[in-house]
Protein backbone atom coordinates (compact mmCIF):
# COMPACT_ATOMS: atom_id res chain seq x y z
CA UNK A 1 0.00 0.00 0.00
CA UNK A 2 1.50 3.39 -1.13
CA UNK A 3 0.21 6.08 1.65
CA UNK A 4 0.82 9.77 0.73
CA UNK A 5 0.37 12.27 3.65
CA UNK A 6 3.00 12.82 5.46
CA UNK A 7 3.42 16.39 5.00
CA UNK A 8 -0.14 16.94 5.62
CA UNK A 9 0.11 15.22 8.90
CA UNK A 10 3.60 16.76 9.93
CA UNK A 11 1.46 20.12 9.50
CA UNK A 12 -1.38 18.77 11.35
CA UNK A 13 1.17 17.96 14.26
CA UNK A 14 3.02 21.17 14.49
CA UNK A 15 -0.21 23.29 13.81
CA UNK A 16 0.53 24.33 10.62
CA UNK A 17 -2.84 26.26 8.01
CA UNK A 18 -0.74 26.27 5.28
CA UNK A 19 1.36 24.25 3.14
CA UNK A 20 5.18 25.63 3.67
CA UNK A 21 7.27 26.49 0.61
CA UNK A 22 10.63 25.99 1.43
CA UNK A 23 11.93 22.97 1.11
CA UNK A 24 13.54 22.56 4.76
CA UNK A 25 10.26 22.84 6.24
CA UNK A 26 8.80 20.30 3.64
CA UNK A 27 11.30 17.85 5.00
CA UNK A 28 10.80 18.85 8.55
CA UNK A 29 6.84 18.42 8.22
CA UNK A 30 7.48 14.86 6.31
CA UNK A 31 9.64 13.82 9.01
CA UNK A 32 7.30 14.06 11.68
CA UNK A 33 4.49 13.00 9.47
CA UNK A 34 5.95 9.78 8.71
CA UNK A 35 5.78 9.13 12.73
CA UNK A 36 1.92 9.58 12.98
CA UNK A 37 1.31 8.07 9.48
CA UNK A 38 3.48 4.85 10.70
CA UNK A 39 1.57 4.72 14.06
CA UNK A 40 -2.43 5.13 12.64
CA UNK A 41 -1.56 2.63 10.49
CA UNK A 42 -0.11 0.60 12.65
CA UNK A 43 -2.90 0.67 15.17
CA UNK A 44 -6.04 0.52 12.50
CA UNK A 45 -4.19 -2.50 10.83
CA UNK A 46 -3.59 -4.04 14.08
CA UNK A 47 -7.31 -4.39 14.90
CA UNK A 48 -8.15 -6.34 11.82
CA UNK A 49 -5.28 -8.89 13.22
CA UNK A 50 -2.72 -7.70 10.37
CA UNK A 51 0.33 -6.66 10.89
CA UNK A 52 2.46 -3.89 9.25
CA UNK A 53 5.91 -2.41 7.99
CA UNK A 54 6.82 1.04 6.60
CA UNK A 55 9.01 1.03 3.71
CA UNK A 56 10.84 4.77 2.70
CA UNK A 57 11.59 4.52 -0.87
CA UNK A 58 12.65 7.52 -3.68
CA UNK A 59 12.88 7.02 -7.51
CA UNK A 60 16.50 6.42 -7.18
CA UNK A 61 16.19 3.22 -5.15
CA UNK A 62 13.92 2.00 -8.55
CA UNK A 63 16.47 3.23 -11.25
CA UNK A 64 19.31 1.79 -9.73
CA UNK A 65 19.22 -2.03 -10.59
CA UNK A 66 20.67 -3.70 -7.39
CA UNK A 67 18.53 -1.45 -5.15
CA UNK A 68 15.45 -2.04 -7.25
CA UNK A 69 16.23 -6.39 -6.85
CA UNK A 70 16.76 -5.21 -2.98
CA UNK A 71 13.57 -3.75 -2.87
CA UNK A 72 11.37 -6.46 -4.94
CA UNK A 73 12.89 -9.14 -2.42
CA UNK A 74 11.83 -7.42 0.98
CA UNK A 75 8.42 -6.76 -0.35
CA UNK A 76 7.72 -10.03 -1.76
CA UNK A 77 8.97 -11.30 1.32
CA UNK A 78 6.47 -9.00 3.42
CA UNK A 79 4.39 -10.43 1.48
CA UNK A 80 4.86 -13.71 1.86
CA UNK A 81 4.95 -13.34 5.77
CA UNK A 82 1.59 -11.57 5.11
CA UNK A 83 2.78 -8.29 6.47
CA UNK A 84 0.94 -5.06 4.76
CA UNK A 85 3.67 -2.81 3.75
CA UNK A 86 3.20 0.68 3.75
CA UNK A 87 5.20 2.67 1.43
CA UNK A 88 5.82 6.15 1.13
CA UNK A 89 8.25 8.46 -0.91
CA UNK A 90 11.40 9.48 1.53
CA UNK A 91 10.09 12.98 1.65
CA UNK A 92 12.62 13.80 4.55
CA UNK A 93 15.53 13.42 1.85
CA UNK A 94 14.05 13.87 -1.86
CA UNK A 95 13.20 17.87 -2.32
CA UNK A 96 11.45 16.21 -6.23
CA UNK A 97 9.43 14.11 -5.20
CA UNK A 98 7.69 17.26 -2.51
CA UNK A 99 7.63 19.72 -5.43
CA UNK A 100 6.20 17.75 -7.36
CA UNK A 101 3.75 15.64 -5.59
CA UNK A 102 4.64 11.71 -7.16
CA UNK A 103 2.58 9.62 -5.12
CA UNK A 104 0.34 8.43 -8.38
CA UNK A 105 3.77 7.58 -9.64
CA UNK A 106 5.37 5.82 -6.72
CA UNK A 107 2.47 3.72 -6.84
CA UNK A 108 3.01 2.85 -10.48
CA UNK A 109 6.58 1.87 -9.84
CA UNK A 110 5.29 -0.56 -6.97
CA UNK A 111 3.07 -1.72 -9.28
CA UNK A 112 5.77 -2.86 -11.62
CA UNK A 113 8.27 -3.78 -9.02
CA UNK A 114 6.20 -6.56 -7.22
CA UNK A 115 4.70 -7.33 -10.86
CA UNK A 116 0.84 -6.95 -9.55
CA UNK A 117 -1.71 -8.00 -11.65
CA UNK A 118 -3.72 -4.15 -10.65
CA UNK A 119 -2.68 -0.92 -9.48
CA UNK A 120 -6.16 0.86 -7.35
CA UNK A 121 -5.67 4.22 -6.76
CA UNK A 122 -7.95 5.64 -4.33
CA UNK A 123 -8.98 9.43 -4.71
CA UNK A 124 -11.47 12.15 -3.45
CA UNK A 125 -13.31 11.72 -6.61
CA UNK A 126 -15.46 8.90 -7.98
CA UNK A 127 -13.23 8.04 -10.82
CA UNK A 128 -12.33 9.96 -14.12
CA UNK A 129 -15.04 12.36 -15.41
CA UNK A 130 -14.89 13.79 -19.02
CA UNK A 131 -14.84 17.66 -17.55
CA UNK A 132 -14.08 18.64 -14.13
CA UNK A 133 -17.36 18.26 -12.61
CA UNK A 134 -17.07 20.69 -9.79
CA UNK A 135 -17.11 23.43 -12.82
CA UNK A 136 -18.98 20.99 -15.66
CA UNK A 137 -22.34 19.56 -14.70
CA UNK A 138 -22.47 17.53 -17.55
CA UNK A 139 -19.18 15.79 -17.06
CA UNK A 140 -19.45 12.05 -16.91
CA UNK A 141 -17.79 9.18 -15.17
CA UNK A 142 -15.20 7.14 -17.70
CA UNK A 143 -16.07 3.75 -16.48
CA UNK A 144 -13.53 2.11 -18.57
CA UNK A 145 -10.98 2.76 -21.09
CA UNK A 146 -7.44 1.75 -22.34
CA UNK A 147 -4.46 3.25 -20.31
CA UNK A 148 -2.20 5.17 -22.00
CA UNK A 149 -5.24 6.63 -24.41
CA UNK A 150 -3.66 10.34 -25.06
CA UNK A 151 -7.38 11.53 -24.85
CA UNK A 152 -7.93 10.85 -20.96
CA UNK A 153 -4.75 13.01 -20.44
CA UNK A 154 -6.86 15.77 -21.82
CA UNK A 155 -9.80 14.79 -19.67
CA UNK A 156 -7.91 15.23 -16.54
CA UNK A 157 -7.14 18.66 -16.60
CA UNK A 158 -4.39 19.86 -13.54
CA UNK A 159 -3.58 19.43 -10.11
CA UNK A 160 -5.93 18.84 -7.20
CA UNK A 161 -6.67 20.46 -3.85
CA UNK A 162 -4.09 23.08 -2.16
CA UNK A 163 -2.84 20.26 0.66
CA UNK A 164 -1.99 17.33 -2.07
CA UNK A 165 -0.30 18.04 -5.49
CA UNK A 166 -0.54 16.13 -8.42
CA UNK A 167 -4.88 15.78 -9.29
CA UNK A 168 -6.02 13.55 -11.67
CA UNK A 169 -3.53 13.99 -14.47
CA UNK A 170 -0.88 12.43 -11.96
CA UNK A 171 -3.32 10.04 -11.98
CA UNK A 172 -3.90 9.21 -15.84
CA UNK A 173 -0.09 9.29 -16.16
CA UNK A 174 0.19 6.37 -13.43
CA UNK A 175 -2.28 4.23 -14.97
CA UNK A 176 -0.39 4.79 -17.85
CA UNK A 177 2.93 3.44 -16.41
CA UNK A 178 1.39 0.29 -14.87
CA UNK A 179 0.01 -0.55 -18.16
CA UNK A 180 4.09 -0.95 -19.52
CA UNK A 181 3.95 -3.78 -17.59
CA UNK A 182 0.68 -5.32 -17.92
CA UNK A 183 -1.32 -4.03 -14.71
CA UNK A 184 -4.52 -2.45 -15.44
CA UNK A 185 -5.74 0.38 -12.76
CA UNK A 186 -8.74 1.41 -10.98
CA UNK A 187 -8.96 5.21 -9.93
CA UNK A 188 -11.95 4.74 -7.31
CA UNK A 189 -13.62 7.29 -4.53
CA UNK A 190 -11.36 6.28 -1.06
CA UNK A 191 -14.25 6.67 0.65
CA UNK A 192 -17.02 4.27 -1.07
CA UNK A 193 -17.70 1.25 1.47
CA UNK A 194 -15.75 -1.57 1.55
CA UNK A 195 -14.24 -0.62 -1.86
CA UNK A 196 -11.20 -2.95 -1.90
CA UNK A 197 -12.94 -6.03 -0.85
CA UNK A 198 -16.19 -5.24 -3.58
CA UNK A 199 -12.97 -4.84 -6.09
CA UNK A 200 -11.41 -7.68 -5.45
CA UNK A 201 -14.81 -9.60 -5.82
CA UNK A 202 -14.91 -7.90 -10.03
CA UNK A 203 -17.34 -5.05 -8.87
CA UNK A 204 -17.52 -2.36 -11.14
CA UNK A 205 -16.33 0.99 -9.61
CA UNK A 206 -15.19 3.90 -10.60
CA UNK A 207 -12.60 4.37 -13.96
CA UNK A 208 -11.02 1.17 -15.49
CA UNK A 209 -8.02 1.66 -17.23
CA UNK A 210 -7.12 -1.22 -18.79
CA UNK A 211 -3.27 -2.34 -19.73
CA UNK A 212 -3.29 -3.83 -23.45
CA UNK A 213 -0.22 -5.76 -22.98
CA UNK A 214 -0.55 -8.80 -20.79
CA UNK A 215 1.61 -8.80 -18.07
CA UNK A 216 4.22 -11.22 -18.94
CA UNK A 217 4.61 -10.14 -22.26
CA UNK A 218 4.65 -6.47 -21.38
CA UNK A 219 7.65 -7.32 -18.66
CA UNK A 220 9.65 -9.51 -21.21
CA UNK A 221 9.26 -6.72 -24.10
CA UNK A 222 10.56 -4.23 -21.77
CA UNK A 223 13.82 -6.56 -21.28
CA UNK A 224 14.47 -7.46 -24.92
CA UNK A 225 13.91 -4.21 -26.64
CA UNK A 226 14.94 -1.39 -23.65
CA UNK A 227 17.96 -2.08 -21.85
CA UNK A 228 21.42 -1.83 -22.57
CA UNK A 229 23.31 -5.18 -22.70
CA UNK A 230 26.02 -4.72 -20.38
CA UNK A 231 27.62 -7.85 -20.51
CA UNK A 232 26.91 -11.62 -21.54
CA UNK A 233 27.56 -15.18 -20.49
CA UNK A 234 28.13 -18.35 -22.64
CA UNK A 235 26.55 -21.75 -21.24
CA UNK A 236 27.19 -25.17 -22.00
CA UNK A 237 24.77 -27.39 -24.28
CA UNK A 238 23.29 -28.95 -21.01
CA UNK A 239 22.11 -25.28 -20.13
CA UNK A 240 20.94 -24.43 -23.24
CA UNK A 241 18.91 -27.29 -23.64
CA UNK A 242 16.98 -26.63 -20.10
CA UNK A 243 16.18 -22.66 -21.11
CA UNK A 244 15.14 -23.69 -24.31
CA UNK A 245 13.09 -26.67 -24.17
CA UNK A 246 12.30 -26.39 -20.88
CA UNK A 247 12.04 -23.24 -19.66
CA UNK A 248 14.18 -23.59 -16.70
CA UNK A 249 16.37 -20.72 -14.69
CA UNK A 250 19.78 -19.91 -15.75
CA UNK A 251 22.21 -21.95 -12.85
CA UNK A 252 25.69 -20.91 -12.29
CA UNK A 253 26.91 -24.27 -13.10
CA UNK A 254 25.94 -24.00 -16.68
CA UNK A 255 27.86 -21.11 -17.36
CA UNK A 256 31.26 -21.14 -19.24
CA UNK A 257 32.58 -17.73 -19.87
CA UNK A 258 31.70 -14.61 -18.94
CA UNK A 259 32.10 -11.36 -20.63
CA UNK A 260 31.93 -7.49 -19.27
CA UNK A 261 31.39 -5.74 -16.51
CA UNK A 262 27.95 -5.58 -15.02
CA UNK A 263 26.04 -5.52 -11.77
CA UNK A 264 23.46 -7.05 -9.55
CA UNK A 265 20.19 -6.24 -11.51
CA UNK A 266 21.92 -5.16 -15.19
CA UNK A 267 20.84 -7.34 -18.33
CA UNK A 268 23.30 -9.18 -19.91
CA UNK A 269 22.49 -11.30 -22.69
CA UNK A 270 23.09 -14.99 -22.58
CA UNK A 271 24.54 -17.04 -25.63
CA UNK A 272 24.59 -20.83 -26.87
CA UNK A 273 28.07 -22.67 -27.61
CA UNK A 274 28.40 -21.49 -31.04
CA UNK A 275 28.40 -17.51 -29.67
CA UNK A 276 24.47 -17.49 -30.71
CA UNK A 277 22.95 -14.96 -28.22
CA UNK A 278 19.42 -16.75 -27.59
CA UNK A 279 17.87 -15.07 -24.36
CA UNK A 280 18.58 -11.90 -22.40
CA UNK A 281 17.72 -11.29 -18.61
CA UNK A 282 18.39 -9.71 -15.20
CA UNK A 283 21.56 -11.12 -13.64
CA UNK A 284 21.60 -11.78 -9.87
CA UNK A 285 25.20 -11.68 -9.35
CA UNK A 286 27.35 -9.40 -10.80
CA UNK A 287 30.31 -9.78 -13.34
CA UNK A 288 32.70 -10.93 -10.32
CA UNK A 289 30.71 -12.84 -8.81
CA UNK A 290 29.64 -14.87 -11.42
CA UNK A 291 33.15 -15.59 -12.50
CA UNK A 292 33.58 -17.33 -9.50
CA UNK A 293 30.63 -19.21 -9.05
CA UNK A 294 30.74 -20.57 -13.09
CA UNK A 295 30.61 -23.50 -13.19
CA UNK A 296 29.69 -24.26 -9.72
CA UNK A 297 26.32 -26.14 -8.29
CA UNK A 298 24.10 -23.92 -6.78
CA UNK A 299 24.53 -25.73 -3.39
CA UNK A 300 28.35 -23.85 -3.13
CA UNK A 301 27.45 -20.39 -3.90
CA UNK A 302 27.62 -19.50 -0.18
CA UNK A 303 30.86 -21.00 0.67
CA UNK A 304 32.68 -19.22 -2.17
CA UNK A 305 31.10 -15.86 -1.93
CA UNK A 306 30.12 -15.75 1.51
CA UNK A 307 26.42 -15.24 0.96
CA UNK A 308 23.63 -16.08 -1.58
CA UNK A 309 21.35 -14.08 -3.51
CA UNK A 310 19.63 -16.81 -4.71
CA UNK A 311 20.68 -20.42 -6.71
CA UNK A 312 20.07 -18.47 -10.02
CA UNK A 313 22.42 -16.73 -11.86
CA UNK A 314 18.75 -15.53 -14.25
CA UNK A 315 15.41 -16.45 -12.58
CA UNK A 316 13.30 -17.79 -15.58
CA UNK A 317 10.92 -15.24 -14.53
CA UNK A 318 13.56 -12.28 -15.41
CA UNK A 319 14.72 -13.84 -18.67
CA UNK A 320 13.09 -13.31 -22.10
CA UNK A 321 14.66 -15.72 -25.18
CA UNK A 322 15.50 -13.71 -28.31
Amino acid sequence: MVSSGAIVEGMKRLGWRERPEQVHQLQAAAAVGQMGLAQMYETKLSEHGLRSAQVLLTHADLADRERYLNARSTLLALLTLKVVPVINENDTVVTDEIKFGDNDTLGALVANLIEADALVILTDQAGLFTGDPRQDPGARLVTSADAGDLALERMAGGAGSAMGRGGMIAKVLAAKRAARSGADTVIAWGRESDVLLRLAKGEAIGTWLRASTPKLAARKQWMADHLQLRGAVTIDSGACAKLLDEGKSLLPVGVVTVEGEFARGEVIAVCAPDGREIARGLANYAAGETRLIARKPSSQIDSVLGYSNGPELIHRDNMVRV
